[in-house]
């Protein structure tokens, strides 16, 4: 089987560089890759926030709330987002968190999840964790996720805002003091005490619009929303090409959605091939299933 015909455009430094404040791409990639994380400041415009907050508005109106400490019970999580507007699958897709998860991961990579998050007032800090625990291998090693963090309202000191321990990627502890554990994503009991505060905790700090991005090995929570509005983000986690993602997006997205997707959007969420031929669809490269299935339809 061969699928050159169908390989992936790896995003170019042209793409992104109204970001890079006048650096290369290989020098801001070298920081990140040593402290763990990168945050860009406003780069989606106003008119880009108002368009998501408006596809997000009816999903958050329905104010679900998370079913234990580590989704939140002050918290509303908002999940299947490729299905739910076009909006989602543009960000899912947007170059910017592609370069750096291209640079970690392989251009094979693919989305291994993507959700809103919204923290009400009187949200508590969540359990520590790091994105790709979940692959049960020891640290140190090397990351098999990038997780992006996109400001659809401003993160502050006191609303919430992501918290992170820089170059704790280098770790080699796999559990540190207040990391989630298995009860945590059942545990319903009211939380009096912050049992993981740390004083070389970063608050990611960032106006509306803005980007940040860590490698998947970095310790991290949500904060303590002590503010009186809510404080809302999108995140998409993009993984390996070779593992599998933690959104089943295939069955989460209707193929008449996937039809109108960006092609590069369409390659994230499983319509593409981890070399030499991880992911065909009947000995042929899925974006041709996904044609064939178009024409029987017509």
């Amino acid at each position: 089987m061969s699928f050159e015909d169908h390989a992936i455009a790896p995003v170019k430094e042209e793409q992104i560089a109204q970001w890079l404040g006048g650096r290369s791409f290989e020098d801001v990639y070298r920081d990140y890759s040593e402290t763990g994380y990168a945050i860009f400041e406003r780069v989606l415009s106003d008119e880009q926030l108002t368009e998501i907050r408006s596809a997000l508005r009816p999903h958050l109106e329905a104010d679900i709330r998370g079913r234990g400490d580590f989704e939140g019970l002050k918290s509303n999580r908002v999940y299947a987002m490729m299905a739910k507007s076009d909006v989602f699958s543009h960000l899912a897709a947007h170059p910017l968190p592609l370069a750096f998860s291209e640079a970690d991961l392989g251009t094979s990579c693919q989305l291994s999840a993507m959700l809103a998050i919204n923290l009400h007032p009187g949200e508590t800090p969540q359990p520590w964790h790091h994105d790709d625990s979940h692959c049960k291998l020891p640290r140190p090693r090397e990351a098999l996720q990038v997780s992006a963090f996109w400001a659809i309202d401003a993160m502050t000191e006191d609303n919430g805002a992501t918290e992170f321990l820089p170059c704790s990627h280098k770790w080699t502890e796999d559990r540190i003091e207040g990391t989630a554990s298995a009860e945590s994503y059942t545990d319903r009991s009211e939380k009096t005490q912050d049992v993981g505060a740390r004083d070389d905790a970063v608050k990611a700090v960032m106006p509306a619009g803005s980007l940040m991005l860590l490698n998947g090995l970095v310790w991290h929570r949500g904060g303590a929303n002590r503010s009186d509005n809510p404080r809302l983000i999108i995140t998409p986690q993009y993984c390996v090409g070779w593992m599998r993602p933690l959104e089943n997006f295939l069955l989460a997205t209707p193929k008449h959605v996937v039809q109108r997707m960006p092609k590069r959007a369409r390659e994230l969420i499983g319509y593409s091939i981890h070399p030499p031929f991880m992911g065909y669809v009947n000995g042929m490269h899925p974006s041709r299933a996904l044609e064939r299935a178009e024409d029987e339809a017509a």
